[in-house]
């Protein structure tokens, strides 16, 4: 139950005076600072659990804060702490704490908001405002990631797409507390650039001032673009929101050739290209940035380990006309340069699975630019599948989880040897990684595993289980 400004300054008569500035929040001049942090902990909470919005670096001085619910709604009080007479004005759900600390018991859905945490000094002027949001989840997937050092990845498929055929932006290690994405044509998320959103929670899809009605969003993040074009060429830039807030980025480039076959063969066409080969390798194996349609009357070619053209990320540039080759800063000991164009990395490790730029530079100066990925695998390791068995207002439900350490890999669910076929009771992760039936039935019961496939087409399954 919020607490309004007037529930505050009933019988509350040494701080009248505070409270009314607090009933006049209209007037007040919001400022921000970044020492005051937020800290959510548990980071997620469940429904019935409570959660603690622990305050960091509250500054010195102050007369008095206040929680409010939203952002900008500062009529929406619900917790007040006075400095000077030591007293804490909240409800029954909340426990304030003098150091700016808020407790929520038993969180529900309708608690799903933005807090803001104001401070005051003695001239009733606001000291800082600092918001955070809680996201209220039904249950956790606890075979997900929160906070990895694995990034999402996008793999184009196919890699050289041709003229009047689709391409599928594939979406790999997307978080398992996703709320939302987002994609966008070039390497900047402006919203002109934007081809269309999708919100989880709500199943659907929105889409923004980019999309040609050629697109289509898939709720594990991918991308589907038909009947490809030349204009379809070029950077795309995937953000992904999790219900923490916060968002990560991921790029993939898209190269078009000018016909059906050309894409079978891009030494056909024009354009200046670049092909991973292999597309998929092993560890310590080498990997061929092969080139096609270098242009001719070239002045210099230069390789960079990003999309970024800076010199942190050069790798080689190659002087054709003085025959000159110069190693930057990203060069790893072990790379070999052709005057074709191509470049040759051995050894590589996963950490060299990343995205690669091509830049050229012809006597017109004229600038071409390609762009090309590959992927680093290690052979898989077996799954094995968890059991978690939930009774929530008598409605019993059960999880299964497929616990793998590898990332960048598919997940499949068989039930009684043969491939699982969800029904409206069953909820998979984002990743697939979890498998969730409420409101079990007999037929449910089973044996269940799980099978993990890399990008490689290495797999394995896990032993099954039995449930119940």
């Amino acid at each position: 139950m919020e607490v309004s400004a007037l529930l505050f300054c009933q019988g509350c008569a040494p701080w009248q005076g505070l409270l009314l500035t607090v009933s006049l929040l209209a007037c007040w001049h919001l400022s921000t600072t970044s020492e005051v942090t937020i800290e959510l902990v548990p980071p997620q909470v469940v429904e019935g659990e409570d959660v603690l919005f622990l305050v960091r670096n509250l500054p010195e001085n102050l007369t008095a804060f206040v929680w409010s619910k939203g952002r900008t709604n500062r009529k929406r009080g619900i917790a007040l702490y006075t400095v000077a007479s030591d007293i804490h004005v909240h409800s029954d759900r909340e426990t304030l704490y003098s150091n700016g600390s808020l407790m929520i018991h038993n969180v529900t859905q309708k608690d799903r908001n933005y807090y803001t945490l104001r401070t005051f000094n003695k001239h009733a002027e606001t000291v800082s405002t600092t918001s955070t949001f809680l996201h209220v989840n039904l249950f956790l997937w606890n075979c997900g990631r929160f906070v990895t050092s694995s990034q999402p990845s996008i793999e184009s498929l196919p890699s050289i797409v041709a003229e009047g055929q689709q391409v599928i932006l594939h979406v790999h290690n997307i978080p398992e507390n996703l709320q939302g994405f987002a994609w966008f044509k070039g390497m900047t998320v402006f919203r002109h650039l934007e081809i269309g959103r999708y919100i989880i929670g709500r199943n659907s899809s929105v889409f923004g001032p980019a999309y040609s009605g050629r697109e289509k969003l898939y709720s594990d993040g991918s991308l589907l673009i038909e009947n490809v074009t030349q204009k379809d060429a070029g950077l795309y830039t995937l953000r992904v929101l999790g219900t923490d807030m916060k968002s990560e980025e991921a790029h993939v480039e898209i190269q078009v050739a000018d016909s059906p076959f050309q894409c079978c063969n891009p030494t056909t066409s024009s354009k200046l290209m670049v092909e991973a080969v292999p597309r998929y390798a092993a560890e310590g194996e080498s990997v061929l940035l092969l080139v096609h349609n270098l242009p001719e009357e070239l002045i210099s070619f230069t390789w960079y380990n990003s999309m970024y053209r800076v010199p942190t990320f050069k790798i080689v540039e190659y002087h054709v006309i003085w025959n000159i080759t110069t190693w930057g800063d990203a060069y790893r000991g072990r790379d070999t340069v052709y005057a074709s164009g191509s470049l040759l990395l051995q050894n590589v490790t996963e950490e060299d699975a990343r995205m690669y730029t091509l830049e050229t530079l012809n006597v017109n100066y004229t600038v071409q630019r390609a762009r090309v990925q590959f992927y680093v695998n290690k052979p898989v390791t077996q799954p094995f599948v968890l059991i978690t068995d939930t009774t929530v207002n008598v409605h019993r439900s059960v999880t299964f989880t497929c616990v793998t350490p590898d990332i960048g890999i598919s997940i499949l669910w068989f039930f009684n040897s043969r491939n699982l076929q969800p029904t409206e009771r069953m909820t998979l992760s984002p990743t697939k990684c979890g498998l969730r039936i409420d409101n079990v039935r007999s037929e449910d019961a089973g044996e269940y595993r799980c099978v993990v496939t890399n990008r490689a087409g290495d797999a394995k399954a896990s032993q099954p289980v039995r449930w119940p």
